[in-house]
């Protein structure tokens, strides 16, 4: 999210000044006539930080932190302790050096009378655009702490997904990493043995044979040009990664990876579905929320259909049509918004969509290993064979020269 400030005239013709905190001028502009404001003019303010060494160096704020924060808030603001004392107590009590330092200037900005949600948003690194706006609508409804309690869920069920992706994939990891780790071991001890050997007999050698040689050759005596490639690829790769175009490029092709990329995908629209029934259920406007869940899906390809959605919506037409549109959803998932549209529970269908997507990708995740392991087996399969007719097919040839000389 971003601060604007804002010249209007309220519901008495008055005119008013301030700063509204929102992720674009078009989400400033529905906040302040929320309030009874007619914005004329509205500019964004760009926030100079204090360069904090210790902030910079700190470990980033995990998902764990975060959602033992939202909980603990859940608690402290149902029990009635003032928000001042709930914040400053949990900065004694956390462990990451990150959120100890967002919560003392949070507590500071408290403290001289700004509302918690634009204090958390000076802190983006730690309270993302989603968690920021669910916040500032708790404030508004007089409900945060069942805004601290639908967080406190969201990240939870984020959690799991990741910790059950993790899981999936540390089978088929561990697989290519010990082959890595054999290759490197054949090319350094196992072939040059076997290469001088055949230099000693002086016998033609077969193709696949000297392609193995010369591979081993080239990793032991020009192993810091792989090296120095190796890492200059890593850095090209990152630095491509952080261009509007190269993140937009990878996020797209993520999608459409083998095995995987369906996972990817359907967990991309859980989160999506579920962040945006929790925008609606707690009166954020639809294209506010849109705004929001670009940002939270965490997906730069996502966001933009998700944006032109947004767009459509503006536009005059229908949830159902821009969603189409978007050629993001399954015929079973637009039933549900069409539904939800017409009976004006779009928000508690969102969610069983959600529920549905999850689903999905927790059986995926369950099968994930039974279809990687014929691709892995298929990979050792081959480097077996070209090991294989590598070594062995030099040595039959000998034999028969030996028998021949015989």
């Amino acid at each position: 999210m971003a601060s604007f400030q804002y010249r209007g005239r309220n519901s008495e013709g008055k005119a008013v000044t301030g700063n509204v905190d929102a992720s674009d001028e078009g989400a400033a502009a529905d906040q302040l006539l929320a309030r009874g404001i007619i914005p004329l003019e509205i500019n964004f303010v760009k926030e100079v930080k204090s360069f904090d060494l210790n902030t910079i160096f700190a470990s980033k704020v995990s998902l764990e932190e975060l959602q033992i924060f939202t909980r603990q808030m859940y608690s402290l603001t149902r029990s009635g302790i003032p928000l001042l004392r709930a914040i400053a107590g949990l900065s004694e009590t956390s462990h990451s050096p990150r959120m100890v330092a967002a919560l003392d200037d949070i507590t500071e900005q408290l403290t001289s009378g700004r509302p918690l949600s634009s204090a958390m948003n000076q802190h983006p690194d730690v309270f993302d655009a989603l968690f920021v706006s669910m916040i500032h609508v708790g404030e508004n409804t007089g409900k945060l702490e069942d805004a601290f309690l639908q967080l406190s869920g969201y990240i939870e069920r984020e959690q799991e997904t990741r910790r059950r992706i993790k899981a999936a994939i540390r089978y088929p990891i561990f697989v290519l990493m010990s082959i890595g780790i054999a290759m490197v071991i054949l090319n350094i001890f196992v072939i040059p043995k076997f290469a001088s050997m055949f230099a000693r007999f002086g016998a033609e050698l077969p193709l696949p044979t000297r392609i193995l040689i010369g591979t081993s050759n080239f990793f032991v005596n020009y192993w810091y040009l792989l090296a120095l490639g190796f890492v200059a690829l890593v850095i090209g790769i990152r630095y491509w990664l952080h261009t509007p175009k190269g993140e937009k490029k990878w996020d797209q092709w993520k999608l459409h990876l083998p095995v995987v990329g369906t996972i990817i995908e359907r967990s991309i629209l859980s989160r999506y579905c579920r962040s945006f029934s929790m925008m609606l259920s707690s009166g954020v406007p639809m294209t506010q929320a849109l705004s929001l869940v670009a940002d939270a899906v965490d997906n730069a390809f996502m966001h933009d259909n998700i944006v032109a959605m947004r767009r459509g919506i503006e536009a005059g037409d229908s949830m159902l049509r821009a969603s189409t549109q978007s050629k993001m959803f399954t015929p079973l998932v637009l039933q549900m918004v069409a539904v939800g549209e017409e009976t004006g529970q779009i928000d508690q269908l969102l969610n069983d969509a959600a529920d549905f997507y999850e689903g999905e990708v927790d059986y995926d995740l369950k099968n994930l290993t039974a279809k990687l392991e014929p691709i892995l087996i298929g990979v050792v399969a081959v480097i077996v064979l070209i090991l294989a007719l590598g070594i062995y097919l030099p040595m039959w040839d000998m034999l028969n020269v030996v028998k021949g000389q015989g």
